[in-house]
């Protein structure tokens, strides 16, 4: 089996959220995700698809997706970097906006006890700081049911339950805006010509919203 080292971690961590939904990932996609060029990724997706013990499915021209090792292997580091953000933001007072990075820099490095241990601590949290979901020990992610919000049409009601994002500025604006897990939005008009939504939150004056937030909110419904 390869060593799984941090830039291996990496690799695995951002193939796993960009095939998320079910489709293969990119080499471009991933080399934007990772901020390297394509070609240096094109190379290290040959590695990881090789050997014995492969990480990753590759054929050129039809992208990448994860074995089953190279999952759990993600789901792995995925899991120390949400227990992380719970524990910065819970224990440390850290904001939701500014744990990304932090938790980035600790995700490779701490034990299995020591994950253990956060997790005791927070009373094994289902969701991280943005919602996000947290795998489980046993490296499963639990089934999410939540929706782009910019699939909610009038009068749908919902309540968000998760945002995607980790760029510290949009954080920031989603909290000025009231876009935060647990709030409540109603959608009141939706155009179809620019895919603009507007929507109220937490019974607050309407705001309008466009396809680049509503993309990286996820809500649940709730019964009209």
């Amino acid at each position: 089996m390869k060593p799984i080292t941090q830039n291996i971690q990496d690799y695995l961590k951002e193939i796993y959220t960009l095939t998320d939904g079910g489709e293969a990932a990119s080499t471009t996609a991933l080399a934007a995700r990772l901020g390297i060029a394509p070609a240096s990724v094109t190379g290290m997706v040959q590695k990881l698809a090789g050997g014995t013990h492969p990480l990753v499915n590759y054929r050129k021209h039809q992208g990448v997706t994860l074995t089953p090792e190279g999952k759990r292997a993600a789901l792995e580091v995925i899991r120390h970097h949400r227990l992380l953000e719970t524990y910065l933001v819970t224990m440390l007072g850290y904001s939701w906006d500014n744990v990304h990075e932090e938790a980035c820099r600790l995700e490779h490095f701490i034990s299995e006890e020591f994950e253990s241990r956060i997790a005791v601590a927070l009373g094994n949290p289902i969701r991280d700081p943005h919602g996000e979901l947290i795998p489980t020990p046993e490296l499963e992610m639990p089934s999410d049911e939540s929706l782009a919000l910019s699939a909610l049409r009038p009068p749908q009601k919902a309540v968000i339950v998760r945002v995607r994002a980790d760029d510290s500025a949009l954080l920031r604006h989603l909290e000025s805006l009231g876009l935060v897990p647990g709030a409540k939005i109603q959608a009141v008009e939706y155009s179809l010509f620019d895919h603009n939504l507007r929507i109220q939150v937490d019974e607050k004056l309407p705001i309008v919203v466009g396809s680049a937030i509503s993309d990286k909110i996820f809500v649940v419904c709730n019964p009209l």
